[in-house]
Order: structure tokens, then sequence, then C-alpha cells
């Protein structure tokens, strides 16, 4: 009977993983970020955007337009620093698959609206068609990322090592 070494590839795994998962922390904190730092500065037009779906009451889409940059930049916090990533993760999820369905949902009733994800969003000008596609693309990579940490939260450089008390560990049940 021969034993062989495990693959190269999957013995460089654990090396590496903690490492994606810092790039994907960072990456995701980043878009929350700018996707908040954008809208902060003029809620109504966040609320604008929101209401250009035309999926609920003008009041509701306003108040959740309003609320959505603040959630965007709490989550960009919570990454980027590390803190409570697996639940930063999970809500980052939540909220791409609404954004993901809300897109397809415009996308097939015909509207031409922009996203509104990295800015005020809305009804488009006469002539200008939306880029429905390239923004569901965009998102689903959004949310491989957000995927990834939910399955491997843990990763160098984050308070919640910190807390923990010592760096991801091979193997690790998380």
């Amino acid at each position: 009977m021969t034993v062989t070494a495990p693959s190269t590839r999957a013995a460089r795994w654990p090396t590496v993983r903690p490492w994606l998962g810092t790039a994907a922390r960072l990456g995701l904190a980043a878009v929350w970020l700018i996707a908040g730092g954008a809208k902060v500065g003029d809620l109504a037009a966040s609320g604008r955007a929101v209401n250009a779906y035309q999926v609920m009451p003008y009041d509701a889409a306003t108040v959740i337009g309003a609320a959505l940059p603040f959630v965007e930049l709490a989550l960009g916090v919570l990454l980027l620093i590390g803190l409570a990533t697996r639940l930063a993760a999970g809500i980052s999820a939540a909220l791409l698959v609404i954004f993901i369905t809300g897109i397809a949902s415009a996308w097939s009733r015909g509207l031409a609206i922009d996203c509104g994800c990295f800015g005020s969003g809305g009804q488009l000008a006469v002539g200008r068609a939306p880029s429905y596609l390239p923004e569901i693309l965009r998102d689903l990579g959004f949310l491989a990322l957000a995927g990834f940490l939910l399955i491997w939260p843990r990763t160098p450089f984050s308070v919640d090592g910190w807390l923990a008390g010592d760096a991801p560990v091979e193997g690790e049940d998380e």
C-alpha cells in the first residue's frame, strides 16, 4: 500500500485561505463604504432611487432610502476592522440578494432606472439605456465575497481574531 502526499494545491489552501478572506473582507468593506458614502450626503436622492424601483409606497421607499446609506457605512466599518465579520457578511449577503432581485425586477418590468448603488440613482433621462446585466453581475461578485466570509470569517488583522486571542488556525471550525 502506497501513501501519497496531499496535492500541493490542497496543502496550500489553509495558508492562502485567511489571506483570501482578508482580501474579501477589505474589498466588501470598500464597496459598502463607497456606496454609503456616495449616498449619505443626499438622503432625499437615496429615497428617490429606492422609490424608482416601484415596489413599495413612496413613504416607505424614502425611509428605506434614508436609512440605507447608514446601514452600508456600518457594514463597511465592521468589515474594515473585522468585527462581527460573519454577521456583517450575512447582512451583506441578504442586502445583495435584495439588490439583485430589485434590479432584475426593474429589468423584467421594463423600467429605465439607474440602480442608485453608488450614487443618487432614479429614473434615467430619455435616450439613456439602463445597464442591468453588468449591475447584476457586479452584485453577484460582491455576493460571492460575502459568501466566502460567511464560511470563513476569521482573517488576519481583524478585531475578531484579536478578541479570540489567536490567529486563524489551519482547519479551524468557525
